[in-house]
């Protein structure tokens, strides 16, 4: 019998027997998916940090071009990569700008976001003892890990790691490197084998998430009873499961261009270095932008799902009020899913695409704005009239809404192919993307490790450290992102290690005459300086201070997420935070299996403030007398209006 059928039939698997199983397969090779969350969860900061690091190193370049690297340029190891005179050269930035994105998107924000919460917290949700596939969610995590290893031991070779961008385009990438006698040992093409691990790892998880909630709900949680982070984290499995195979293909046709001879996208009649290349021809680069952007579109809603599903997990909890718009909410985050494959070619204007085609990946750019809209409304609308309790996670929940909308609303611009052909590749770009990203999901994520931090480990996280973290987390933020949109419209390039001082020239005059908002801008600018000339370039400097000053912002969290295990007030229930959704019924922190009786959905995610209700909270899993005698429903049976989450 399968594991899932095991599951489904009410059998417990061997590895959900409570025997004391050995250190190395308890902590290490653990099949348990609270261990894999968490491993998970500590692998994608480590990456994090390491992504923010070569941030960091990427803003001195574009801030002080001039000069040598700080502490950076007296390490030996490091010197090998620097000038003579110390400081970042432009095969450097392209390395670094190459690796940050990779990092951050695929070894930090989705293995935070979807690995680490989802494993810990949806099985929690559903009233399952684990994961339908426990050794499936084992062989993801380690084939996460292992991509990550060769990304990052990439940095070491001779040719040092990837440097043609995050996208990795053809025929750069194929042609790159080949003055090194093994191509198999080059950054790039470790960078296409990290890939592919990276994209297996997804694809078993995502399978498993899927099988997972439509399968081992437990009795009473039908479908409109599943708090709306098991929805989200459901459409994202979907994401993954159809977007990331056609990038995984394109990795494989890439190392075989590298390293095999063949053609897939390398055109005919290519020169590299003034010389023909020795290729047969007839590939389509064009091909490869169409597999990685059918892949990287609804990659950002898997980067975005996970947040607004913790954000709508923390502001019901901490406003004492229902989660407004629950079906809405449901129905618009599958039509999100649904328009996110078919947007994909706005990223390609540049490409020369016909009016008919770009008009219609326009029309679906900007549909796919009207779910995201649904979304942001209702969870505003929930906490409009709410008994709010701030504290470190609701800071980060209610931040999280207005950036991602900055990051929205910017994005609109981009949708049109006439104002993309200016603004392409350029900052605007940068603060659009990061709008989203960073103080957008990057918060949504820091809301959930603050909300679910006693649920794990019993214990608090300090209050005041969490409000040192945030509010400069959330002015840095907006310094670094923000001055870029300004830069962009004036058209500086992303992809410029020295910052653009090509276009110091320039920056006087686009946009800049008088009477235009962004003169206006730099006129208050001058008054704050004293008189002294402000250009666009100055604005380099500015967003540079802020990212290091954002590194800064972290140290509190740092030193509460590992301090708060030891020291940390300890709680006293199960249910610290009052909530109503099923994790909150298990022992803190839970054992293996989850669950001491057998978990029962009585009713909807979000009973708060119930009229008649004895507590404003009347959790899923209470079958009070006080209020309505409820029946728990079969898990396949329609939900009743009455017992219907209340939206």
């Amino acid at each position: 019998m399968s594991e899932l059928a095991a599951h489904s039939h009410g059998e417990v698997h061997d590895d959900h027997d409570h025997h004391e199983a050995p250190f190395w397969k308890q902590y290490v090779f653990s099949t348990d998916h609270k261990v894999i969350g968490i491993q998970y969860g500590f692998t994608a900061l480590l990456f994090l940090a390491f992504g923010f690091f070569l941030m960091m190193v990427m803003r001195w370049s574009i801030a002080y071009p001039d000069r040598a690297v700080p502490v950076l340029s007296d390490w030996p190891w490091f010197q090998a990569w620097l000038d003579n005179e110390g400081r970042v050269t432009g095969d450097l930035y392209n390395m670094f700008g190459a690796m940050h994105g990779t990092i951050m998107v695929f070894l930090g924000i989705v293995p935070l976001a979807f690995g680490a919460f989802g494993n810990y917290v949806t099985p929690l949700q559903i009233g399952a003892p684990d994961m339908a596939f426990p050794r499936l969610n084992m062989a993801s995590f380690w084939c996460f890990l292992l991509g990550g290893v060769l990304m990052f031991v990439s940095f070491f070779l001779p040719s040092g790691a990837a440097k043609v961008g995050w996208t990795n385009y053809s025929p750069l990438a194929t042609t790159t490197d080949l003055n090194f006698s093994s191509q198999f040992w080059t950054g790039q093409t470790q960078w296409l084998v990290g890939m592919v691990f990276l994209i297996s790892s997804s694809l078993l998880g995502a399978v498993n998430f899927i099988a997972t909630i439509i399968n081992l709900r437990c009795r009473g949680m039908t479908w409109m009873r599943l708090p709306f982070f098991v929805w989200a984290m459901m459409v994202t499995g979907f994401l993954l499961l159809l977007a990331f195979p056609p990038l995984e293909v394109a990795a494989i046709m890439q190392i075989m261009d590298r390293l095999g001879g063949t053609s897939f996208f390398v055109p005919t009649g290519l020169n590299v270095n003034g010389l023909a290349f020795d290729a047969a021809g007839g590939g389509s680069p064009l091909l490869y932008q169409h597999l990685f952007w059918f892949l990287a579109h609804p990659e950002v809603y898997v980067l975005i799902l996970p947040a607004i599903a913790i954000v709508s997990e923390v502001i019901p909890c901490n406003t004492r009020k229902p989660l407004w718009g629950y079906k809405s909410m449901v129905y618009a985050v599958m039509a999100l899913g649904f328009l996110a494959f078919i947007v994909w070619a706005h990223h390609m204007y540049m490409t020369g695409m016909g009016p008919a085609i770009s008009t219609f990946f326009q029309t679906t750019t900007v549909l796919i704005s009207v779910p995201s809209v649904i979304l942001i409304t209702s969870l505003l609308i929930s906490m409009w009239g709410g008994s709010i309790r701030f504290n470190p996670a609701m800071l980060f929940a209610t931040a999280f809404i207005p950036m991602f909308g900055i990051g929205g609303l910017t994005g609109l611009p981009l949708a049109f192919n006439l104002p993309d052909l200016h603004l392409h590749d350029t900052y605007y770009v940068i603060g659009h993307f990061h709008y989203v990203v960073a103080p957008g999901t990057i918060f949504g994520l820091f809301a959930g490790i603050y909300h679910w931090f006693p649920k794990h480990t019993g214990r608090q996280m300090n209050t005041m450290l969490g409000h040192l973290h945030f509010w400069p987390s959330l002015i840095c933020m907006n310094g670094i992102f923000a001055p870029m949109f300004l830069q962009g419209m004036a058209g500086f390039h992303r992809r410029a290690f020295d910052g653009g001082a090509a276009y110091e020239q320039i920056s006087s005059s686009i946009l800049a005459e008088p009477g235009t908002f962004v003169a206006g801008v730099f006129e208050k600018l001058r008054i704050v300086g004293e008189g002294q000339p402000v250009e666009m370039i100055d604005l380099n400097i500015v967003t540079s201070t802020f990212a290091w000053l954002l590194a800064l912002a972290q140290v509190p969290f740092i030193i509460n997420l590992f301090a708060s295990v030891y020291v940390g007030k300890k709680v006293t229930s199960d249910n610290p935070w009052d909530a109503t959704t099923l994790e909150w019924a298990t022992p803190t922190p839970p054992p293996h299996g989850n669950f001491t009786t057998e978990p029962v959905a009585y009713r909807g995610p979000y009973e708060y403030s119930v009229p008649g209700a004895d507590t404003d909270f009347t959790p899923q899993f209470e079958d009070d007398p006080g209020i309505v005698k409820k029946e728990p429903a079969k898990r396949d049976d329609k939900v009743s209006s009455e017992d219907s989450t209340k939206a």
